[in-house]
């Protein structure tokens, strides 16, 4: 399996505290990870230390297995975008082309993937928060990398502006991009990543995919009628203290296997049963739980 970016026992101390302290992590090339953790949990400094923006204490760290070649072939909005706010947006890509190398022609197929195309005439200062994101990421699109390391992406940013760099950045990994995204929101990286890693005081407590996350917990919603004999018959199959009831619902403490069986048993009893459904926990409450702390 080949890793866009690997890192052992990677630490950054100040002084006597340590920012990041023995990150392990492996990110797979062609997938969405997700660095998941509160503010200060050192997630942005890990970014820097993969960047060069600041060095390691100790540990390793490469990029496409090598170091630091491998940054040529990474893109980084860290942070908030920043451009010239009197210039359009084409004409702050063209100004960073120019600087990179990079073909103008470029510049459009960018815009395009970001979908700015629209809006590319008008200068940076009238943009929204979520145009001003999404040239960012263009801007960081301009060399045709093939990793994305993107600090926050949806910091600041309404529902459809979140809702927008979302799809983005899943159309971006669709075409084979690697994309690595740090956040301190669960829902988002729920939605777009296909794995996570959580960190915490700058040590990871855990690096698995958010389907494997969450696998470990969850209940049985039942809603059924009448609710007393639908009472007497799940405290009967599965005990009472894994039964919590709130007048026709109720919720088990089961294995989602036990659907099948339960739903046999009421039947047999006369039971009307209008709902049976899985509840998968969400993310926060496993990031609670890892933790202790909110988000």
């Amino acid at each position: 399996m080949s890793f866009a970016v690997e890192t052992t026992k990677l630490t950054k101390r100040y002084g006597s505290t340590p920012a990041v302290d023995q990150l392990s992590i492996t990110v797979r090339e062609g997938e969405v990870y997700g660095f998941l953790g509160p503010n200060g949990a050192g997630k942005t400094t890990t970014l820097r230390m993969l960047l060069g923006l600041i060095r390691p204490t100790s540990g390793s760290l490469t990029l496409f297995g090598e170091r630091p070649r491998g940054l040529a072939r990474v893109g980084a909005l860290i942070e908030g975008p920043t451009f010239y706010p009197y210039l359009s947006g084409r004409t702050n890509l063209r100004v960073l082309a120019d600087h990179a190398g990079v073909s103008r022609r470029r510049v459009d197929e960018v815009l395009e993937l970001v979908d700015l195309t629209d809006r590319a005439a008008e200068v940076f200062r009238t943009y929204s928060l979520g145009m001003k994101q999404r040239l960012g990421l263009a801007a960081v699109l301009l060399k045709d990398p093939d990793l994305l390391i993107l600090d926050e992406p949806t910091n600041g940013l309404d529902p459809a502006g979140m809702a927008d760099m979302r799809q983005t950045i899943r159309r971006l990994a669709e075409d084979g991009r690697t994309v690595l995204l740090s956040s301190h929101l669960l829902a988002e990286v729920e939605q777009i990543c296909d794995r996570v890693g959580v960190l915490h005081k700058g040590k990871l407590l855990i690096e698995t995919t958010v389907a494997e996350l969450t696998s470990g917990g969850g209940s049985l919603r039942v809603t059924a009628t009448p609710a007393d004999t639908a009472y007497t018959v799940l405290t009967a199959v599965v005990g009472a203290d894994h039964v919590h009831a709130d007048n026709e619902v109720f919720e088990l403490d089961v294995p989602a296997t036990e659907a099948a069986r339960i739903n046999a048993e009421l039947v047999a009893a006369g039971v009307s049963v209008s709902e049976l459904r899985w509840l998968q926990p969400a993310l926060e409450d496993m990031f609670l739980q890892l933790t202790g702390v909110e988000s």
